[in-house]
């Protein structure tokens, strides 16, 4: 019987995701998604299609672990085949969502969302409360790429930030769709968007 041909370390993986020919070294670039760990129904969707994208670009997401917005994150890039990572603010790994596959725990409470955005290469921010805040300040102040999604009105310039107070942080950018988020995040961090995806306007 005939062997089976080998794979082609050129193909990029199921569904065209960007993602790497991991023999070849190097590791994969890594986004952190925050926002409310309560949110409503059109919140949760957009995280969850931002995890997608993620997946799609052949990154890692990277989230405090828990529900809301970092659970519907997580949801997305595992049903798209990627690696979900959970920086928890508890000592359980059992206490991280369904979703993530690394749970990390810490035992440090809110002072892990500063572990968050430092494993990250960019920052993906939704709505969400003071520790998103906080999270998405620490970004900046790191000199990581922060993108806010929804930042910006109807009529208004791409890039010019507004609406809320994670927008209002000096430095962030804002997208108007999931693909576009992700995109910026990797781009402001040096690192490739995927084929296709959307530049910001």
């Amino acid at each position: 019987m005939a062997e089976p041909n080998p794979p082609d370390p050129g193909d990029p993986g199921p569904a065209g995701r960007g993602s790497r020919d991991r023999s070849r070294g190097g590791a994969a670039p890594t986004i952190a998604v925050i926002g409310g760990s309560r949110a409503d129904e059109a919140v949760l969707r957009a995280a969850e299609a931002v995890g997608r994208e993620i997946a799609r670009a052949g990154a890692a997401l990277v989230c405090g672990g828990l529900g809301g917005v970092m659970e519907a994150a997580c949801r997305g890039a595992a049903a798209a085949g990627g690696l979900t990572i959970g920086i928890l603010p508890g000592t359980d790994p059992a206490a991280a969502n369904p979703a993530v596959q690394v749970a990390i725990p810490t035992g440090l409470g809110d002072f892990r969302n500063f572990l968050v955005v430092q494993a990250a290469a960019g920052v993906v921010a939704l709505p969400g409360a003071a520790g998103t805040l906080s999270e998405a300040a620490m970004a900046r102040t790191l000199g990581k790429p922060l993108v806010v999604l929804g930042g910006s009105p109807p009529g208004s310039p791409s890039g010019t930030p507004a609406g809320s107070p994670i927008a209002a942080i000096p430095g962030a950018r804002a997208a108007d769709s999931p693909a576009a988020a992700v995109a910026l995040a990797l781009r402001g961090a040096g690192l490739p968007a995927p084929t296709g995806a959307a530049e910001p306007r």
